[in-house]
């Protein structure tokens, strides 16, 4: 499974980008801040973006938008309840951030067990509502060859040690125990890439995370 971590914005929000070496296909998740580093891979590389996927709305995460919306027209994917994020960003976090980001038009909506197939990847949607309303897991696997490997994307659902916060507007903390129950069925050795801070995994997780559900 191939992919590229870049660190984008002021708060250094995990950006990934996915690709396959046949196709030449790709897709990123959660574009954060500015592009350009990203641009230049795409284009060094001979890549092609198909997509952008969103963890969720928040604006240290959306920011970078404008800057490849016309390489992917209306292929970006956004949880259902966070899509008024996307359309009005919140200002209050534009101004905390001192970014500006105009609303988002074009854009597809995503559900809970829905199922996208981009660059030779399956991305199944997991909704974990808790961070925001409309808070997005992909579980993206690669099938050929028969490796099935698997890599989880928890945006600010879950990071290494720690879980999102809950006192921003769509926050709450119920929503977001009940996520991470959730997260608690998949197996210890699944990898998870967050949304900020450095990879983790499930195992790493339920042994060390002192928000990880107990009993």
């Amino acid at each position: 499974m191939n992919y590229k971590r870049f660190a984008l914005g002021a708060l250094w929000t995990n950006g990934y980008l996915f690709y396959d070496e046949e196709s030449r296909e790709s897709f990123f998740i959660d574009p954060g801040g500015n592009m350009k580093e990203v641009i230049n891979y795409l284009n060094n590389n001979n890549l092609n973006l198909k997509a952008v996927l969103l963890t969720h709305g928040h604006i240290d995460h959306i920011a970078g938008i404008p800057e490849i919306e016309n390489l992917v027209k209306n292929n970006i994917y956004v949880g259902h309840g966070d899509a008024y994020m996307l359309r009005h960003p919140q200002k209050e976090l534009q101004e905390l951030l001192n970014v500006h980001c105009e609303g988002v038009k074009d854009f597809q909506e995503i559900f809970d067990g829905q199922i996208l197939n981009i660059a030779n990847y399956e991305i199944k949607i997991y909704e974990t509502p808790g961070h925001t309303e409309g808070g997005i897991c992909y579980l993206i696997t690669d099938h050929r060859d028969g490796r099935n490997k698997n890599i989880l994307i928890s945006g600010d659902t879950l990071f290494a040690q720690s879980v999102g916060r809950t006192d921003l507007p769509g926050g709450d903390y119920l929503k977001l125990e009940n996520s991470l129950k959730l997260l608690s069925k998949f197996p210890d050795g699944l990898r998870v890439l967050p949304g900020h801070g450095p990879e983790t995994s499930i195992g790493a997780e339920r042994e060390l995370n002192p928000y990880w559900p107990r009993g």
